[in-house]
């Protein structure tokens, strides 16, 4: 013989409840679904400068930071820190495309793994600031979205990052400081 259910706290399965768009008559104003409570924050970000949220200016992905953007040596270090999180898995520390997680699919020879990108060659060398910040957070071909796991600022600070890690493999004595060239081998 069947047994029914067990409602340990039955009251949360058989509450009453109305649908959207039903009217009730316990308020004043006959509706059911209750405006915001005023004073109330929405959820998520309310910001609608798209070269900071988007990383776009105009239709096009924008080719330097926004202006709140203040690339410190601490931002960069915030980078780093983020980009060994959420990046390093599949392109690697040196951003090579040769992290853990693609060595491993490799390994496995299963067929269906298609390769992280390197940075450190075209076209993702050549992106801007607002491309590879666009990648992070909506994703691109088989590499997912993070927006919803980056904040906005962590997302430029990976950016910055990116970028000096770019930048670390075609270095040339130039940019060394004159100071510090005498301490080069």
């Amino acid at each position: 013989a069947k047994q029914p259910r067990v409602h340990v706290v039955p009251n949360m399965d058989n509450q009453q409840r109305f649908k959207a768009q039903q009217s009730n008559t316990w308020f004043a104003d006959g509706r059911a679904m209750r405006p915001p409570v005023e004073g109330t924050v929405a959820r998520g970000r309310l910001d609608f400068d798209t070269h900071f949220t988007e990383g776009v200016v105009g239709e096009a992905y924008a080719e330097a930071f926004p202006d709140r953007i203040e690339v410190t040596h601490q931002f960069m270090a915030r980078g780093a820190q983020r980009y060994e999180i959420f990046c390093a898995p599949c392109h690697g520390l040196s951003g090579y495309g040769d992290g853990v997680v693609s060595r491993r699919a490799d390994r496995l020879q299963q067929g269906t793994w298609v390769p992280p990108s390197s940075f450190h060659i075209e076209p993702a060398s050549t992106r801007s600031v607002g491309h590879i910040y666009n990648t992070i957070s909506n994703g691109i071909r088989t590499m997912p979205s993070y927006g919803s796991q980056i904040d906005v600022e962590d997302r430029w600070a990976i950016v910055a990052y990116v970028k000096a890690l770019q930048r670390s493999q075609h270095a040339s004595t130039d940019d060394v400081p004159p100071d510090k060239r005498s301490q080069l081998r």
